[in-house]
């Protein structure tokens, strides 16, 4: 029955790549919509308050001037409602409010939420008032998801155009990704969510008394508001706690389906929005079909982990798998489809606490973050990583057959090829770096609360893998909420927004300024099979190259201690 669920989601998504991916591409080529109307008189009103004009483009230093100037003002605005939320009015009511918002943990949480990592090292409902969840959480949560589709827009257009100093407008096109796409969505979304039970109120915490006799608070407030675009925008934020766990964010198997969707069909369908914008279709497809041919694998891995009886328990004759921190209703299939889908989409709204799968099963979501999430990925980054890995593995087929590297038409020269490097040593350097420090001392082997050995190992490589790829998604066996380890992944956080995003749109710059080459037949083709199993090695080389040591001290040697 899994199975049919995973060919069923993998299907839609598929299907919905080439209309949702022409919709991107009619939108920020500025092209006719059945939106317009609405939206148009909206964007100018906008234009006008921001002093913004449609011809008024920026070079790539300009772009990404802008890009990182506006996350880290969301940062500060996020900064200080969190400081001052105790003076905000409404709901809930201070005596639910048990986790302290300290200074440290404030300023992680604005960074987390300006760079789409949305990493919480505290309970939702036990830490923010209503108002702090929409003024903040809500707001950047389509900011911060609109600027990474920018960027992802820019570095296509950096690829589409020829002989242009410019890469469009950052302000244009954060605009348009809010109105056309971030806010519709989230809409219709949001609706179906309170249609299926997710709670959109503000009303004051229930009281309710168990079978035994004891006190429960149920928390309520306005969830649907936040859960939709935390999916769509790549940031994956809680309400709760536990996240797409609780019931009141993700009530029935329908719920987990749309959700799920609703992180992969955007990134997936910037494939055929990069075919459009470029005329080359096909090479949109190739690297969709990477995309699909690696996320099946992993699933594939990770559902055999965790269907198996864990070793512990095998004398018990139990059936149905490792059903350790998963909800029933979901089982095993749904837990692992999130899992998977989750970490290949830069959104850490998991459904089942990783912490307690089997070691090849956290393997799965710890390889995806660590390969940059190149399938399907976070929303715009996502595709933005793939063509990274797809222009090394140009360039050594270049090298093969004795030709100038090239990809749809673009020299990779010395400096291109230099800033494809710089990019994929930045996520080992910062992991692995922080990763040592954290095991080599004392205030980063207090976070180790419950394991040790391999497993806590994973768990700290694991926190940040998922701050430098932005997904925000945890082992619960590491306490995070500490001076070192606040301020440690949001190092770890800005590298992954703003260092990757600069590398990006610098190399975009360069491809917007050169010359389309024109195709022959000592050409290295970028739209064949061939090539999309030649991408797809080349990710996993460059991937085992840089963490195969690290992943065979953690998850590697649990696997084969058990």
């Amino acid at each position: 029955m899994r199975w049919i669920e995973y060919i069923a989601f993998l299907s839609v998504v598929v299907a919905l790549v080439w209309p949702v991916g022409g919709y991107l591409a009619r939108v920020f080529e500025h092209q006719p919509t059945w939106l317009d109307p609405l939206l148009r008189p909206v964007e100018a009103r906008l234009h006008r308050l921001m002093g913004v004009t449609l011809d008024q483009e920026m070079s790539a230093g300009v772009y990404t001037l802008s890009f990182v100037l506006f996350g880290l003002l969301g940062a500060g605005w996020l900064l200080l409602l969190l400081m001052i939320q105790q003076g905000l009015p409404g709901g809930p009511a201070d005596h639910y409010l048990t986790t302290p918002m300290t200074a440290d943990l404030a300023a992680n949480t604005a960074i987390s939420f300006a760079t789409t990592t949305t990493w919480q090292a505290y309970g939702g409902e036990t830490t923010l008032r209503y108002a702090t969840d929409l003024l903040g959480l809500v707001s950047q949560n389509f900011l911060a998801g609109a600027a990474g589709l920018a960027v992802g827009i820019a570095f296509i257009r950096g690829l589409a155009r020829e002989n242009s100093a410019t890469l469009g407008s950052f302000w244009v096109d954060m605009i348009r990704a809010v109105l056309w796409v971030l806010l519709p969505l989230s809409l219709a979304g949001g609706l179906v969510l309170v249609w299926q039970g997710v709670p959109l109120n503000f009303a004051a915490y229930t009281q309710a008394h168990t079978l035994e006799g004891a006190a429960q608070a149920i928390a309520q407030g306005p969830v649907a508001a936040l859960e939709m675009i935390k999916n769509l925008g790549t940031n994956g934020g809680g309400f709760f706690n536990v996240n797409a766990a609780h019931p009141f964010e993700n009530p029935t198997p329908l719920t987990n389906f749309l959700e799920l969707l609703s992180i992969a069909v955007l990134p997936a369908s910037l494939t055929a929005t990069l075919g459009r914008m470029t005329g080359r279709p096909r090479a949109g497809w190739v690297l969709l079909g990477v995309m699909v041919a690696l996320f099946a694998a992993g699933l594939a891995i990770c559902v055999l982990a965790e269907a198996a009886t864990p070793p512990q328990l095998a004398g018990l004759h139990l059936a149905g798998g490792n059903m350790e921190g998963k909800e029933t209703r979901f089982g095993v299939g749904g837990s692992v489809l999130a899992a998977v889908v989750t970490s290949n989409g830069a959104t850490g709204s998991y459904n089942s606490m990783h912490g307690s799968y089997q070691a090849l099963g956290v393997l799965v979501p710890l390889v995806n973050m660590l390969l940059g999430e190149v399938i399907f990925g976070g929303l715009g980054t996502g595709l933005c990583g793939m063509i990274m890995m797809t222009l090394i593995a140009a360039f050594l087929g270049g090298l093969m057959i004795g030709r100038t590297p090239a990809y749809l038409g673009k020299r990779i020269t010395v400096h291109e090829t230099q800033l494809t490097i710089l990019y994929a040593l930045l996520t080992p350097a910062v992991v692995l770096t922080l990763t040592s420090i954290a095991l080599a001392t004392r205030a980063g082997q207090a976070g180790l609360v419950t394991n040790t050995g391999a497993r806590g190992f994973t768990e700290v490589m694991f926190a940040y893998a998922s701050s430098m790829a932005n997904n925000g998604q945890n082992m619960a066996g590491l306490n995070a909420d500490s001076l070192f380890y606040n301020a440690t992944t949001a190092v770890a956080m800005l590298a992954g927004r703003f260092g990757l995003g600069a590398l990006i749109l610098a190399l975009a710059g360069r491809f917007a300024a050169q010359l389309r080459l024109a195709i022959t037949d000592g050409t290295l083709p970028n739209d064949t099979p061939q090539f999309g199993a030649l991408v797809a090695a080349t990710i996993l080389l460059v991937g085992g190259l840089s963490f195969l040591p690290a992943l065979a001290l953690g998850p590697v040697a649990e696997a084969l201690s058990r």
